[in-house]
C-alpha cells in the first residue's frame, strides 16, 4: 500500500469519525430542546390532548410548584397501565404550559416492602384519603395472583395537599368504558385539585333550615361530601334577618312546612345581591313508610308556597309525579317455596333514572341519576333568564297529576311502553341571568323605609349582577339511605340493585358551577370515544393482517437493502472504470 493511499484512507476515517460526532451532537441537541420545549399537534377528533382555556389560564397563573405523586407504578393489568400512561400524558400537557412549576413522579408504595410494612403504609395512605384496590390477576405460573393498586394522585401545592381518585367506576359499565370515563375526567380532576389548594380558605355555603328541611342521618353523606371542598353552615332562616353575602351559595333541600313571605323575602334579596341557590323541592308528601305498612297511600300537597317566587325566576314545579320505565327496582313477594317467601325485584316507575339532557358541564359525562317521586318542571318565558334543562326522563315516561294513588300492587303487573306517552319530562333546570325580585311592586312604602332605616339594607327589585340558580324537582335526590343492618349508605346507592348512581357527582357539580368562577368545569365537556375493533372482521381477516404486520416490514427491508446494494454496486463499478 502506497503512502498516498494510506494518507487518503486516514483522511476518510477522520471524516467518518467527524460525521459520527456531528450526528451524535445533533441528536443530543434535539433531545435537550425537546425536553425543554415540549410541544405537539393534537390530531385526534375530540382534541383529547388539548387543554381547555380555563385550565391553561390557571396553570399560567401558578405562583408555586405543584407536586403530583401518582401511585400507579408497577406490573398492573392493561387497563390500569393505560390509565397510568394517560395520567403521564396529561401531566406532561400541564408541564408544557406551567413549565418547571409542575413536578410529577410515579411510585409503587409496596415495592420491596414486607407484609407488616405494607399494612403500615396502607394505614398512612388511608389517612390521606388514598385507598387500595385488591385485584385478581391471571398468572401463567400460579393461575391467579393478588395485586394491590392505588388509582390515586396526591397533589401538593402551597404547603397543602389533597388526594384525587382518578378511576371512576360505574358498576353497569364494563372495564374499558370505565377507563374511558376516567380518562375523560383527568384534566378536570387534576386541575381542580390545584385550584382548591390555591384558595386561601374554603368557600362558604349555607344549608337552609327552619322549615322541616331534611337533616340527620339521611343527609350525612351530603354534608360530609360538601365539607371536603366547602365550609358548610346550617343557617336558620327563621331566626336571622337576612342571608349574608359571604355565602357563595345556599341550599334549600326538601322543606316540608310552608315558607311565608318573610322568609321568602330573605332568599329573594340574597338572590338580588348576586347570591346562588340550589333548590331541591318536593311538592308532594310521599310517605314510603305507609306503603310498607298498608301497601298503599295517597300523595299530599306540602303547600310550600314557593310557586310565585320560582315562577318569577323562570321555573314552575308542577303538582304531579313522573313515572318512567327506566327506573329503580323494588323487591316484592312473588310466591313461596319450602315455606319461605320468594322475592323478586320489579320496576318501580316512581323512582325514575334520569339521564343528562344537555352537553352542559354540570351533567356532561354523567350516567344515571335516580330520583324518588320527582315532579315535572315547566320553564317560564323570560328573555332575561337563560334556561338549560339538566335532567329529564326518558322516551317512555308519563306524568300523573295530584292527587296520586301509590300502591305496591302495581309491581305485580307488567307495564306496556305504549302507556307512557309523555316523554322527556324535565326534572332539573339551570336558570342564569338577571333576575327580578318576586316582591317587586308588592311591598308597602312603610316596610321599605323600615328596612332601610333599621337594618340599613336597601330593597333591590333587580339583581345587582347576573347570577344563577338550579331548580331540582326532587327533594330526596341528594339524600342517602340508612338501615340498622348496613348503617349510613353512600348517596346514590340503591341497596336492592347494589348499584351506585351518580347523584353525588351531580350535587358536587351543581355546587361547583354555582360557586366557582374559574370555569374549570369546562374540562368535563370532553367526550373521548372508545373505538372498538370489529370482532367479526378480526376473525375473518386475522391471517391477512398478520401477514401484513409481519411480512410487509420484512419485505420493505429487503427491498430497501436490494436497492441500496444495487446503487452501491453501480457506484463502485464506475469508480473502477
Amino acid at each position: 500500500m502506497t503512502k498516498s493511499s494510506t494518507k487518503k484512507r486516514s483522511s476518510q476515517l477522520q471524516q467518518a469519525i467527524l460525521r459520527m460526532l456531528m450526528l451524535i451532537a445533533i441528536l443530543v441537541g434535539i433531545n435537550i430542546l425537546a425536553a425543554r420545549f415540549h410541544t405537539g399537534i393534537d390530531l385526534t377528533k375530540e382534541k383529547r390532548f388539548t387543554l381547555s382555556q380555563p385550565t391553561k389560564k390557571m396553570l399560567r397563573e401558578m405562583k408555586d410548584v405543584a407536586v403530583f405523586t401518582v401511585y400507579l407504578k408497577g406490573d398492573f393489568p392493561a387497563g390500569y397501565q393505560r390509565l397510568a400512561e394517560a395520567t403521564r400524558e396529561k401531566l406532561e400537557s400541564f408541564r408544557s404550559v406551567a413549565g418547571k412549576k409542575i413536578v410529577y413522579r410515579f411510585v409503587n408504595p409496596f415495592e420491596g416492602k414486607t407484609d407488616d410494612e405494607k399494612v403500615l403504609i396502607s394505614k398512612q395512605l388511608a389517612e390521606k384519603g388514598i385507598y387500595g384496590v385488591n385485584l385478581r390477576v391471571a398468572d401463567e405460573s400460579e393461575g391467579y395472583s393478588e395485586k394491590w393498586v392505588f388509582p390515586y394522585v396526591l397533589v401538593q401545592y402551597k404547603n397543602s395537599e389533597t388526594s384525587v381518585n382518578i378511576y371512576d367506576e360505574v358498576q353497569w359499565m364494563n372495564t374499558w368504558e370505565n377507563l374511558i370515563k376516567s380518562e375523560n375526567q383527568l384534566e378536570y380532576k387534576l386541575a381542580s385539585a390545584i385550584n382548591r389548594l390555591n384558595q386561601p380558605a374554603k368557600p362558604e355555603i349555607a344549608y337552609i333550615v327552619g322549615h322541616g328541611e331534611a337533616l340527620g342521618v339521611y343527609t350525612y353523606d351530603l354534608l360530609q361530601s360538601l365539607s371536603v371542598q366547602y365550609k358548610v353552615d346550617t343557617f336558620d332562616l327563621t331566626s336571622n334577618y337576612y342571608i349574608p353575602k359571604t355565602y357563595k351559595a345556599i341550599i334549600v333541600n326538601r322543606p316540608t312546612t310552608p315558607i311565608d313571605d318573610r322568609e321568602k323575602f330573605k332568599i329573594d334579596q340574597y338572590v338580588m345581591e348576586g347570591g346562588k341557590v340550589l333548590w331541591a323541592i318536593d311538592q308532594l308528601h310521599t310517605p314510603m313508610d305507609s306503603l310498607y305498612k298498608s301497601e298503599q297511600f295517597m300523595t299530599l300537597d306540602y303547600g310550600l308556597e314557593l310557586d310565585d317566587m320560582l315562577f318569577k325566576y323562570g321555573a314552575r314545579i308542577n303538582l304531579d309525579v313522573i313515572e318512567d320505565l327506566q327506573c329503580l327496582q323494588l323487591p316484592i313477594i312473588v310466591g313461596a317455596q319450602t315455606g319461605k317467601p320468594q322475592m323478586q325485584n320489579r320496576p318501580w316507575v316512581f323512582y325514575p333514572i334520569f339521564s343528562p339532557a344537555s352537553q352542559h358541564p354540570i351533567v356532561k359525562n354523567l350516567s344515571g341519576i335516580f330520583g324518588r317521586f320527582a315532579s315535572s318542571i315547566d320553564t317560564v318565558a323570560n328573555p332575561e333568564v337563560k334556561k338549560t334543562i339538566l335532567l329529564q326522563s326518558t322516551k317512555y315516561s308519563r306524568t300523573e297529576a295530584f292527587p296520586v294513588r301509590v300502591s305496591l300492587s302495581m309491581l305485580k303487573y307488567p307495564l306496556a311502553p305504549d302507556m307512557f306517552t309523555k316523554p322527556y319530562q324535565p326534572s332539573a333546570v339551570l336558570l342564569e341571568g338577571t333576575f327580578r325580585s318576586a316582591f317587586e311592586n308588592r311591598l308597602a312604602p312603610g316596610f321599605i323605609k323600615l328596612l332601610e332605616d333599621s337594618l340599613k339594607r336597601k330593597f333591590r327589585t333587580v339583581a345587582d349582577t347576573a347570577t344563577s340558580m338550579i331548580v331540582v324537582s326532587d327533594g330526596e335526590m341528594f339524600e342517602n339511605d340508612f338501615s340498622q343492618s348496613q348503617g349510613i349508605m353512600e348517596m346514590g346507592y340503591w341497596k336492592f340493585m347494589q348499584t351506585r348512581f351518580e347523584n353525588k357527582e351531580f350535587l358536587l357539580n351543581c355546587i361547583e358551577y354555582l360557586t366557582d368562577n374559574s370555569g374549570l368545569l369546562e374540562a368535563r365537556v370532553k367526550d373521548l370515544k372508545l373505538r372498538m375493533l370489529d370482532s367479526k372482521r378480526v376473525k375473518e381477516e386475522k391471517a391477512t393482517w398478520r401477514m401484513v404486520n409481519i411480512g410487509l416490514p420484512i419485505a420493505l427491508i429487503l427491498i430497501f437493502a436490494s436497492v441500496y446494494m444495487f446503487f452501491r454496486k453501480r457506484r463502485y463499478e464506475k469508480k473502477a472504470v
